[in-house]
């Protein structure tokens, strides 16, 4: 990771009002950073951060927006974290509410931790990641070799 990261952030519906809020929070430390958002939540994202720039006299960064999660937006930022293109997740999810693309969100999760990506899915654990002293440097992350996994013999009798 590159000490300008691509940040992924993401939020159910009911969960929105809160990732606005820390967006809201922490927009100075997001502003040095590229993000990525799946759909609603990426317009909201632009919003908060103009709001909160132009009241400091500061230009919003860009925000790259994906589908909708349920429309496949959480299948996209996946295969970005594969290909390496996401550094880290703020993911808000609503854990009292079964969503109808629970088996995209649980790979979503599960890709974070193959690419061992830090991932945030509450504010508490956001605001470590961005006041962590790795947040704005350079950071290699140790990544697990799968390369016997891929060149296994697999039994076709």
């Amino acid at each position: 990771m590159k000490k300008k990261k691509n940040i992924a952030i993401v939020a159910h519906d009911n969960r929105k009002k809160d990732i606005m809020e820390w967006v809201a929070f922490n927009w100075k430390e997001l502003l040095q950073h590229d993000l990525i958002c799946t759909g609603t939540t990426g317009k909201m994202v632009e919003d908060t951060l103009a709001m909160s720039c132009h009241e400091h006299g500061a230009v919003p960064p860009t925000v790259a927006r994906l589908k909708s999660g349920p429309l496949g937006g959480d299948q996209q930022l996946g295969a970005l974290i594969c290909e390496g293109k996401v550094d880290m997740l703020i993911f808000f999810w609503d854990p009292m509410q079964p969503q109808p693309h629970d088996v995209d969100v649980k790979a979503l999760l599960r890709i974070t931790v193959l690419y061992n990506i830090p991932t945030a899915s509450n504010r508490s654990t956001a605001d470590f990641m961005v006041t962590s002293a790795l947040f704005h440097e350079n950071y290699q992350p140790i990544l697990k070799d799968y390369a016997g996994y891929i060149t296994r013999e697999v039994d076709m009798s």
